[in-house]
């Protein structure tokens, strides 16, 4: 990941492990007060919500323990890690511009596409102007790249 995206990871790890916990235990401290906890919904609800954090937590402290850590770009005017690129769909026409970013970064509808899709894999290291062949689960497409920023 870019220092970038690790940087996000640690801030949202952060917000977590402080806010994020703070507030899961004033909502169970204030579901206990009302009683009976086996027939007490918001207290499991909350209960249920802790779970879902502390997932959360552990997860993004995996990513931090195991985060390689890679210059953002790299040459200039060759596609990689962290770079936004504009390809055209030579079947349909249509362009695209997505940002490629880590896995737990990508989120195709946000603009963004993990660095290990197929179709990050066949434009990492090709430059302005290159067409490829990718093989996408809705088959095989020929992407020209137009711009990398």
């Amino acid at each position: 990941m870019t220092a970038e995206e690790l940087e996000n990871v640690r801030r949202e790890l952060h917000d977590l492990e402080s806010g994020g916990r703070n507030a899961i235990a004033a909502r169970i401290k204030t579901a206990r007060e009302w009683g009976d906890l086996k027939e007490n919904g918001e207290y499991h609800a909350a209960k249920e919500d802790q779970a879902h954090l502390e997932t959360r937590i552990a997860r993004l402290r995996e990513q931090v323990r195991n985060a390689t850590v890679v210059e953002a770009g790299g040459a200039g005017g060759i596609v990689a890690h962290g770079h936004t690129v504009t390809w055209i769909d030579r079947a349909s026409g249509r362009e695209q511009t997505y940002r490629i970013v880590s896995p737990h970064e990508a989120s195709p509808a946000g603009g963004t596409l993990s660095v290990q899709s197929p179709i990050a894999r066949a434009l990492v290291g090709r430059k302005a102007g290159d067409v490829v062949e990718v093989q996408t689960p809705t088959g095989a497409r020929a992407l020209e790249i137009v711009t990398i920023a």
